[in-house]
C-alpha cells in the first residue's frame, strides 16, 4: 500500500495519469461527435441516392405506367389522385401526397415495417410522383467498417498520447528530483552545492531560488560563526579578570588595602558580563514566536520625559547635557509603551557611551504631515561612516569593528534596537547627524488619543 502511494504520489505519476485521462476524453469526445457526424453523413447521402433514383423512375415513364416493383420494397408510387401503391406505401402519408400533388420535392423521417428510415419524394409531370424509402438500420450497416476504422485511429492516438505523456513526465521528472536531490544536500548540511541551470522556466525558477537560499545559508552561518567566536570572547574577557582576582583573594596575594579595589574590580566585570547575558536573553525573546506586544494609546511626549528623567543623573555625571526637543503638539502612538521605553533607553545608554563631556544628547520627536511618528537620538561622539550605517544593526558588527579604538558594549544592543523597533510595526535607521554624532531615528504608525473630559 505504501509503495502504491508513493508511486501514485509522485509527480510523472500524476503527469501520466492526467495525460492518460486527458487523451480518453478527448477520444471518446471525438468518437462520439464522429459516430453523429457519419451517421448524419451516410444519411444525406442515401437520401441524395433515394432522390436521384426517384427522379429516374419519373423521368424513364416507369412511374407512370406503374412499374416500380423492380427496383425493390423501397418504392411506393403516388398516383394523380392520390392513391398510394408499392411496397413502401406503409410509410407514405398523407402530408406526403399532398406535397407531391402540390409539385413540391418531400424529404422527412418516417418507419419502414416499424423500423426508422428516411423517406424523399419526386413529383411526377402530372401530378402524384415517386417516394423512396431506406432504413436506417441499413444506412448504418454500411457504417460499420468506417466506424471501425475511427475506433483504431483514435485507439492509436490515445496510445500515443499516453506515450507521449510518460515520455513529457520523465523529461519534467529528473530536472526536479535533480533539483530535489540539491534541496536535500543544503538540508544536510552542504553549502555551495552545484546546481545546473534548468531548460524548463519554471525548474529554473526553484533552482535559482535554491542558489540564493544557499549563498544566504552560507551568509548566515558565517555571521553565527563570527557571532559565536564574539560571544565568547566577550565571555571570555571578564571571566578571566573575576577569576584571577578570585585565585588571587584565594592564595591572599592581595594586601589589605588593595581588597576594597578588587572588590569593585569584581563588581564591574560581574556587571559586564550580567549586561551581556541579559542582552543575550533578551534577543532570544524577541526572536521566540511567545513574544508578546501590548499595544495601548499614549502620548509619546509622556515617555520621552521619563527616559530624560530616569538618564538625566547619569548624563550629568558623565558631563554630558540630556534634553528633549518635542512638538507642543501631543504625539499619539498605539503601541506597547514599555518596550517603546526600552527602545529608547537602550539609544541614550549607547549614545552615553560614545558622547564625550561638554556635549550634548538630544531626543528628538513629532509627528509628520503623514500621520507618522519619529522619535530620534542625536549624540554628538565620534559618528558613523556611510559604511557604518549599513550594518550598524548586525549583531556585533560595530563592536567587532571598533573594538579598541572606541567605547563599545555589548555588541547586541543596536540588534535588539531594530527587532524591537520591527515587533512594533515601525523601523530604525542610522545616520550621520548634522554637525558631526549620529542620529537613531526610530519611525512609528500614530493613532489618535482619546482625549479626557473637561
Amino acid at each position: 500500500m505504501a509503495r502504491r502511494t508513493r508511486l501514485f504520489g509522485s509527480l510523472s505519476a500524476r503527469f501520466t495519469l492526467v495525460t492518460f485521462a486527458v487523451a480518453l476524453i478527448a477520444v471518446l469526445v471525438t468518437a462520439l461527435v464522429a459516430v453523429q457526424v457519419v451517421q448524419t453523413v451516410e444519411q444525406n447521402q442515401a437520401r441524395q441516392q433515394l432522390k436521384a433514383q426517384a427522379a429516374a423512375l419519373v423521368a424513364s415513364g416507369r412511374a407512370a405506367e406503374g412499374r416500380v416493383g423492380v427496383v425493390g420494397d423501397r418504392f411506393a408510387l403516388v398516383s394523380p389522385d392520390g392513391t398510394v401503391t408499392g411496397a413502401a406505401r406503409g410509410s407514405v402519408g398523407p402530408d406526403v401526397v399532398r406535397m407531391l400533388q402540390a409539385g413540391k420535392t418531400v424529404s422527412a423521417n418516417t418507419t419502414l415495417n416499424g423500423k426508422d428510415a428516411v423517406l424523399v419524394g419526386i413529383p411526377g409531370p402530372n401530378g402524384g410522383g415517386i417516394v423512396g424509402v431506406r432504413k436506417v438500420a441499413d444506412i448504418a450497416a454500411g457504417d460499420a467498417e468506417l466506424l471501425r476504422g475511427i475506433v483504431l485511429a483514435l485507439a492509436i492516438g490515445l496510445a500515443v498520447a499516453t506515450a507521449a505523456g510518460v515520455l513529457l513526465a520523465r523529461l519534467l521528472g529528473r530536472p526536479l528530483r535533480r533539483v530535489a536531490d540539491s534541496a536535500r544536500a543544503l538540508a544536510g548540511g552542504r553549502r555551495g552545492v552545484a546546481i545546473e541551470t534548468q531548460s524548463v522556466a519554471e525548474i529554473d525558477d526553484i533552482a535559482q531560488a535554491l542558489r540564493t537560499l544557499d549563498t544566504a545559508l552560507a551568509t548566515s552561518e558565517d555571521r553565527q560563526r563570527e557571532f559565536l567566536l564574539s560571544v565568547s570572547h566577550e565571555i571570555r574577557t571578564p571571566l578571566t579578570a573575576i577569576r584571577g582576582y578570585a585565585e588571587a583573594l584565594a592564595d591572599g596575594v592581595i594586601p589589605p588595602g588593595d581588597v576594597a579595589e578588587a572588590g569593585r574590580t569584581l563588581s564591574a566585570e560581574s556587571e559586564r558580563l550580567r549586561r551581556f547575558l541579559d542582552d543575550l536573553l533578551e534577543l532570544a525573546r524577541l526572536e521566540a514566536d511567545e513574544f508578546t506586544i501590548v499595544p495601548q494609546h499614549f502620548d509619546a511626549r509622556d515617555t520621552v520625559g521619563a527616559v530624560v528623567r530616569a538618564w538625566a543623573g547619569a548624563a550629568g555625571g558623565a558631563g554630558v547635557a540630556l534634553r528633549a526637543d518635542l512638538s507642543g503638539d501631543p504625539i499619539p502612538v498605539h503601541t506597547d509603551e514599555m518596550r517603546l521605553r526600552q527602545i529608547l533607553d537602550g539609544l541614550v545608554e549607547n549614545a552615553l557611551r560614545v558622547a564625550p563631556a561638554g556635549t550634548e544628547i538630544v531626543i528628538l520627536g513629532g509627528l509628520t504631515p503623514h500621520r507618522v511618528v519619529e522619535l530620534a537620538v542625536r549624540d554628538r561622539g565620534p559618528g558613523l561612516s556611510v559604511e557604518d550605517t549599513a550594518v550598524a544593526f548586525d549583531r556585533g558588527a560595530l563592536h567587532a569593528r571598533y573594538r579598541g579604538a572606541r567605547p563599545v558594549g555589548t555588541g547586541l544592543g543596536l540588534s535588539i534596537a531594530r527587532t524591537l523597533v520591527g515587533r512594533l510595526g515601525g523601523w530604525i535607521t542610522a545616520s550621520p547627524a548634522e554637525g558631526g554624532g549620529t542620529e537613531f531615528r526610530v519611525t512609528l504608525p500614530s493613532s489618535d488619543i482619546p482625549r479626557a473630559s473637561p
